[in-house]
């Protein structure tokens, strides 16, 4: 019996292999960094902390993708087929004319079957979704992550991220009518938000047309806005033992869609870019079996409270 909606099965069963993501960093900034809304980005982020050290903007994109595959290669040796991640900052803040330039040296690589493209909801014009909507009627898959964070416009304006909550509506509504795949990003742990207010957000989340979500819990960065104020204000911040967080995560899988594709429910940062690591040096592989282990011993599965 299969618990949970897991993402990696979504692609699976289209391309009957694994399809694993390539990330590229292009070079892009934020509109909360640049000084177009605001600077300094969003008070937790180093994007350094999120990427692996093949990927720098100063590799092409086809360069990228080379040492991505080798990468990967070594870890995943069922991979036959990719995607381009457009990862780091908001991978839509360009013009066009500029965008159709990277996308199409991503594409051009073998087996890259399509793209993912990480952004922001106020990144993402009539044109730019018109665009990535004609890619995926020739053909190229076409994954928007688009990063959300929070559903709530208090969070959302404390960490700096400059965009609102109808704002990602309006996004994902936008860019789901044009048929496009679209996941989303949230982050669990933001400071001022507690338990209830998570687990409240999952009846928000089952509302957007999303095909998938992915969940991080909140780790504090080395150099950041928000690494400060948790040494200030630690009150603000729910954490979680390793086992609490899981069982928190099961919550709110219980209130989540049973259709909703789960990418990922942690995440993992390089020890160097944290304080500490108070869950250990465990890898995703180990996450995903300590979350299936409760599961059963739960008796539960996903979306079993709607």
């Amino acid at each position: 019996m299969k618990r949970y909606n897991a993402f990696v099965d979504y692609f699976r069963q289209r391309y009957g292999c694994r399809v694993q993501k390539l990330v590229v960093d292009a070079g892009f900034t934020c509109p909360n960094r640049d000084g177009s809304l605001a600077y300094g980005g969003c008070t937790y982020c180093d994007n350094n902390a999120f990427h692996p050290n093949y990927s720098t903007p100063d590799k092409s994109i086809t360069q990228q993708l080379v040492e991505g595959v080798e990468f990967h290669r070594r870890r995943y040796r069922s991979a036959a087929k990719y995607l381009a991640y457009f990862q780091p900052y908001s991978n839509t803040y360009a013009p066009l004319e500029r965008l159709k330039e990277l996308y199409a040296e991503a594409l051009a690589f073998p087996d890259v079957v399509g793209l993912a493209i990480g952004t922001r909801p106020d990144c993402l014009d009539d044109a730019k979704l018109d665009y990535l909507a004609g890619l995926q009627a020739e053909g190229k898959e076409v994954m928007l992550e688009i990063g959300i964070e929070s559903c709530y416009d208090a969070t959302l304006e404390h960490i700096n991220r400059r965009h609102s909550w109808q704002q990602a509506v309006d996004a994902v509504c936008a860019a789901k009518e044009r048929g496009l795949t679209v996941g989303s990003h949230f982050i669990l742990g933001l400071p001022g938000e507690n338990r209830e207010m998570m687990l409240a957000s999952a009846q928000r989340i089952n509302s957007l047309p999303l095909d998938s979500v992915k969940f991080h819990q909140l780790q504090i960065i080395k150099g950041t806005a928000m690494e400060r104020e948790f040494a200030e204000h630690p009150e603000r911040f729910v954490t979680w033992a390793l086992d609490e967080y899981i069982d928190f995560f099961i919550d709110l899988l219980e209130c989540l869609r049973p259709d909703l594709c789960i990418e990922r429910f942690a995440g993992e940062v390089p020890p160097r870019f944290v304080n500490s690591t108070p869950w250990g040096l465990i890898r995703n592989v180990e996450l995903l079996r300590m979350l299936e282990q409760r599961l059963e011993e739960r008796d539960t599965v996903q979306g079993r409270l709607l």
